[in-house]
């Protein structure tokens, strides 16, 4: 299935500001990119840096005014492995790559939450299952809320409000993961049907071997997602690093079906092409 992903964002700026941007979807065996097009007003130049897979567009501006638009069409076609298969791998049989997911985070504490997730759901023996098992609960006992929590908040928070948006649902679902022996990492992801559109958060975790994905707000269908990035918690995966005095005034986000589709939607927010993105990458 074709998606069309868009993203629009615009910042003052006082002085220069250095911009590294996480906004363009990765290419691996589940979605490929079939056009993209970024494109800047206020920057001379930017350089893209593959880490990994994940891509990143760094920016200079001395400009007062910096606008980014980013879309991309692209082909997703996600697997949907056997959950019997999804055993939790105990600590000793665990590649060395995915261990750093199993510490406690600046936004996952999951050695403040250990008690009570070894007490709620380590009685679950299939790691598919108890995995599914804590993403119910906290779909069940955790109110979709906007505007409660910030930047700030953290799995623990979460866990004692009761409430929150995909960011704090996804860090949760880290915290109880790893809580259990369980790496676990955060993704950032473009997603259809979200209202407000926005960027969207969910996790994964490593059973079998490899990583499967979870979404506990049941917002978006998972089979729409693209992904962006991934890292230990929202720290790692913001989609705007900035160094600076530079402050977001404008935003739009969008994600509709293939790039005919009569009922995809434009956000608000339109920008004036003048440059784009030469490749780079490190060594």
């Amino acid at each position: 299935m074709e998606f069309r992903v868009t993203c629009r964002l615009a910042y003052a700026i006082t002085g220069s500001a250095s911009f590294l941007f996480n906004v363009a979807p990765e290419q691996n065996l589940y979605q490929r990119i079939i056009t993209e097009d970024l494109q800047l007003v206020g920057s001379a130049a930017c350089h893209e840096l593959l880490i990994g897979r994940q891509r990143f567009h760094r920016v200079l501006s001395t400009a007062d005014r910096l606008e980014l638009n980013y879309t991309a069409v692209l082909e997703l076609n996600p697997q949907f492995p056997d959950p019997d298969t999804l055993e939790a791998r105990p600590l000793h049989e665990l590649p060395p790559e995915v261990l750093v997911f199993l510490y406690p985070s600046r936004f996952c504490q999951s050695d403040l939450l250990a008690r009570f997730a070894n007490r709620e759901f380590k009685q679950i023996e299939s790691g598919f299952e108890r995995v599914t098992r804590f993403c119910n609960w906290i779909y069940e006992y955790v109110e979709y809320l906007p505007g409660l929590t910030n930047s700030s908040t953290s799995a623990f928070d979460t866990a004692t409000q009761r409430a929150g948006v995909c960011r704090d649902f996804a860090h949760l679902g880290i915290a109880f993961s790893r809580a259990l022996g369980i790496p676990a990492r955060f993704v950032s992801c473009y997603a259809f049907g979200l209202t407000p559109p926005d960027f969207h958060a969910h996790f994964e975790a490593f059973l079998g071997d490899q990583w499967i994905l979870f979404d506990p707000t049941r917002l978006s269908p998972q089979s729409s997602f693209v992904r962006i990035g991934h890292g230990r918690d929202a720290a790692d995966s913001s989609f705007a690093t900035i160094v600076g005095n530079a402050s977001l005034i404008q935003m739009g986000v969008s994600t509709d079906l293939g790039p005919a589709n009569p009922k995809a939607t434009t956000p608000q927010f339109v920008t004036v092409p003048i440059s784009t993105c030469p490749s780079f990458a490190p060594p």
